[in-house]
């Protein structure tokens, strides 16, 4: 099975560190809402205030910013990608089929979380919603095919 878009099985492990470490950090500075002074630096912002529509706001702008909550989304999503992506050390039809399903199933799954937020979550939750939802189709992708894989190992032994 040739699959040009998957990287070498050698990115798994430090794909699922990168993802591990991303995940308990982006929950404790999520939970604790923590901000470091080691971790403030000055970035280029495209828009760095809260009103997007304000026509005296500056685009483009040196602000000083904590980039802990960027640097744990940024380790979600690049080790989400690397475990999601990587290739398995027998990659055969089999697993193509439940990665493709796997994907299938987490795009669906995240729109109808999507629309039940929509539908019921309101004003500022709303947005800590749709923070969440950024990574939510990666993991529920590797969730969704790693309990596949288990599971169909399981019932061959």
């Amino acid at each position: 099975m040739k699959t040009n878009y998957l990287l070498s099985n050698k990115y798994k492990m430090p794909g699922w560190t990168i993802l591990f470490l991303g995940l308990i950090s982006g929950i404790y500075v999520w939970a604790t809402d923590y901000e470091s002074d080691l971790l403030t630096i000055n970035v280029l912002a495209i828009l760095g205030d809260d009103q997007i529509f304000d026509s005296s706001k500056a685009l483009f702008r040196i602000i000083e910013n904590s980039i802990i909550d960027e640097l744990a989304a940024l380790a979600i999503i690049i080790g989400g990608l690397l475990v999601g992506f990587s290739k398995e050390k027998i990659e055969d039809e089999f697993i193509y089929k439940l990665r493709k399903d796997s994907l299938v199933w987490a795009i669906i799954f995240n729109y109808v979380v999507l629309i039940l937020a929509i539908a019921f979550v309101y004003h500022f939750s709303f947005f800590n919603v749709l923070v969440f939802n950024m990574f939510t189709p990666l993991l529920f992708f590797i969730f969704r095919f790693n309990f596949l894989k288990h599971k169909t190992r399981s019932h061959e032994e």
